[in-house]
């Protein structure tokens, strides 16, 4: 007899409700820190393209620091070495923590994402060689378009008032922690500068100490945060991008939980530092890096120069065909069926959220192009209007399907018991069941008691005077 078939696993299904809880509370800061986000950036393009365009570039080349130290930098400078170490540090915890505990800690769950994440990347990057290779351009911005900004992108979606139900909103962010994961690795191999290996040993160093002290459960801000600060003054001057010290921190810390514990210390940390990255060091890296000239020539040179043509095409169409192509093959050999809920345009929209780079890709094309001033402000604008464009595909994709997503989105949030756990949850639970048994016989109460009273005030009325 034939062997049976092997069960099809369930993408995109329901999340447990710890993992649920989770990535709602983690999107709800990303979500309000991608507004600031987004006022952050318009700010600096009306600032940089008004009569106070000036004082714009003075500010954000204003040095500030101790030169002893060999850390006299920009305002601009301080932003995206120093500000985003700390987003780094949360991005770090995030992947230790879906690694260890999240969608990522079983190979055979995670293989998809993955995959998604991996063909979301090469294929922006293959697109930008492609246009660069036939128009004779640079390659060295091949990374650019390879990045997601999931606060931008959920600042979009509050905009336009779209609830994704709870799996899409989880596959948008595991995609992103991977997507990080693969940008702290491109910044790391290809834009490290030459080493000074003193620095580099001092770090290390550092890092080993930062490890114990948590091995030891040492407790105290006093003690990691002036040893942060060492670590990553000495990695800047290693010639390894600074941003890479707020990483392995992140990674360095437990994000297990132990017996007795609510939450783990990794997770305890992050909810302290994560409005702090999302609220003000985001932001204000936007601030410095997005005030670029949106002249009639700036935008003719996105359109005529291959590398900044090249940035515009991969977020916008290399982003889309690639995370979607890798989910639907990886999908087809794994043998994981969509859930019911659910459709392939759903995954499809979702891909086209993701080619908003922002954050990441300025950072990377201010690696890049950083001895031509003039191409990193034309990629800048190149990853301005090709993370709108994206936003704006998105966005008519996804209100497309507004209906279908709000009645899933209030299905999974409705709590009819009000004990705190929603229903959907709770349908194997006997209990459950009785107190909305007798929720109902209440109810059934009152409206026959109700009935009562309407058809005596009813008799009141026709009978004479």
């Amino acid at each position: 007899m034939a062997a049976p078939n092997p069960t099809a696993r369930k993408f995109l299904g329901r999340l447990s409700l710890p993992e649920r809880t989770f990535v709602a509370d983690a999107l709800r800061a990303e979500t309000v820190g991608g507004i600031l986000l987004l006022v952050a950036s318009v700010a600096a393009i009306l600032w940089a393209n008004t009569p106070l365009g000036r004082s714009y570039e003075a500010v954000s080349d204003f040095h500030i620091g101790p030169a002893s130290l060999g850390l006299d930098l920009s305002l601009q400078h301080w932003a995206a070495d120093g500000l985003l170490a700390i987003f780094f540090f949360v991005a770090g915890i995030e992947l230790k923590r879906e690694l260890v505990a999240g969608e990522l800690r079983d190979p055979k769950a995670a293989a998809l994402p993955v995959i998604a994440a991996v063909c979301g990347m090469a294929a922006p990057a293959l697109v930008y060689a492609l246009v660069n290779a036939i128009g004779g351009g640079s390659m060295a911005g091949w990374a650019v378009p390879t990045a997601t900004d999931i606060a931008f992108a959920l600042a979009v979606l509050a905009v336009i008032g779209t609830s994704l139900p709870s799996a899409l909103r989880a596959f948008l962010l595991t995609l992103a922690v991977v997507d990080d994961l693969f940008a702290i690795l491109i910044i790391a191999v290809f834009f490290t500068s030459d080493l000074n290996f003193a620095a580099l040993g001092g770090a290390v160093v550092g890092l080993g100490v930062f490890w114990l002290l948590l091995r030891k459960g040492v407790r105290g801000w006093y003690v990691y945060v002036p040893l942060a600060l060492i670590i990553w003054g000495l990695m800047y001057n290693s010639g390894v991008h600074a941003t890479i010290a707020g990483v392995a921190m992140g990674l360095m810390l437990r994000c297990t939980r132990h017996e007795g514990e609510a939450h783990s210390p990794g997770e305890h940390i992050e909810h302290l530092v994560r409005p702090v990255s999302a609220g003000l060091a985001v932001p204000l890296f936007a601030l410095f890096s997005a005030g670029v000239s949106v002249s009639g020539s700036a935008l003719h040179a996105v359109f005529s120069r291959p590398e900044t043509l090249g940035v515009m095409l991969g977020l916008v169409v290399g982003k889309t065909l690639g995370i979607f192509g890798g989910t639907w093959l990886a999908a087809r050999f794994t043998r994981a069926e969509l859930n019911d809920d659910l459709a392939w345009p759903d995954v499809f929209a979702v891909a086209s959220l993701a080619g908003i780079g922002f954050t990441v890709s300025l950072l990377i094309g201010e690696l890049a192009f950083a001895g031509d001033a003039a191409l990193t402000d034309e990629v800048k604008a190149a990853v301005l209007l090709g993370s709108f464009t994206a936003a704006v595909f998105a966005c008519v994709l996804l209100k497309l399907r507004v209906r279908k997503y709000q009645a899933l989105y209030e299905e999974e949030e409705r709590d009819e018991d009000q004990d705190g756990i929603p229903d959907v949850y709770e349908q194997d639970n006997p209990e459950y069941h009785l107190r909305m048994a007798a929720i109902y016989e209440e109810k059934a109460a009152e409206h026959r008691r109700r009935a009562e009273l309407a058809g005596a005030s009813r008799g009141d009325g026709d009978s004479p005077a």
